[in-house]
């Protein structure tokens, strides 16, 4: 079976006991898997984890957008020249949990987004309750940027329909899976098949059947076993469907300098 799981957040501290039987683990199940930032020290580990099978996603979260500066962005974007780094992320808004002020998020997100183009990367967007001004902003930017996924999505059907008229790939984590989660399935079930993904997030969201466990990417399995079950399809297929989508959505294979990460390259 193909399966990737192309956010995850492997530098967490819940993984120092384990990390490299983790990653073990994943690359005995999925194709690859990459690991994601969410501040400049973190996303400097996600690069040094790097190796046949396992890339990189570099950015700041909305959560630590007070004080984003400049010299942020030039650290990004010599961390965007480094062999496996395969996007900007995860960036975006949370007007859940505002740990930073909404005009510094938006201004961090927006200028995330400018990288992105300017690098020809995609970008991985963290949205949370901010809907209104998440589609706003892509909006003015989409048809710069080479990609855009939605990560670890949580709004509604109606959203999701919004977000892949955009053009943007829609992804789901471990709490589609959730017993109480209907809206969540209503959204992953309205969402275009070729703009459709799963991730892990982990270690957080553990899907139904490892509920209360750290989550890890070789979890992604029930994710896709849940679609499957959604949209009435096999695990098979829809594994296939979703690694093939993964593989577009961060436009592996149409760079050189990746080409020695992809899968069928590890020893």
């Amino acid at each position: 079976m193909i399966l990737a799981d192309p956010h995850c957040h492997l530098q967490d501290r819940r993984f120092d006991d384990d990390r490299e039987a983790v990653i073990a683990r994943a690359l005995d199940a999925l194709e690859w898997l990459a690991v994601v930032g969410d501040d400049i020290p973190n996303s400097e580990t996600a690069c040094q984890l790097v190796r046949p099978g396992v890339f990189a996603v570099v950015g700041v979260h909305p959560y630590h957008a007070d004080g984003f500066t400049e010299s942020d962005v030039d650290t990004l974007r010599a961390l965007c020249a480094r062999p496996g780094v395969i996007a900007i992320g995860e960036t975006g808004l949370d007007y859940h949990n505002e740990f930073s002020a909404r005009p510094a998020q938006r201004a961090a997100f927006v200028r995330q987004l400018a990288l992105a183009a300017e690098m020809a990367l995609p970008v991985v967007i963290h949205n949370r309750e901010a809907d209104g001004d998440t589609l706003a902003i892509l909006a003015d930017h989409a048809a710069a940027l080479k990609s855009v996924i939605m990560h670890c999505f949580g709004s509604d059907a109606k959203a999701a329909e919004r977000f892949a008229e955009l053009g943007c790939y829609v992804s789901f984590a471990g709490n589609v899976t959730f017993p109480k989660a209907i809206p969540l399935r209503e959204a992953a079930s309205v969402v275009p098949a070729e703009r459709l993904l799963a991730e892990t997030d982990s270690p957080y969201l553990a899907p139904q059947p490892v509920r209360g466990k750290r989550c890890e990417p070789a979890f992604v399995r029930h994710t896709v076993e849940a679609l499957a079950q959604l949209r009435g399809m096999s695990v098979e297929t829809m594994a296939a469907l979703l690694a093939e989508n993964a593989r577009r959505a961060f436009c592996l294979g149409d760079r050189e300098r990746f080409q020695p990460l992809i899968l069928g390259a590890r020893p």
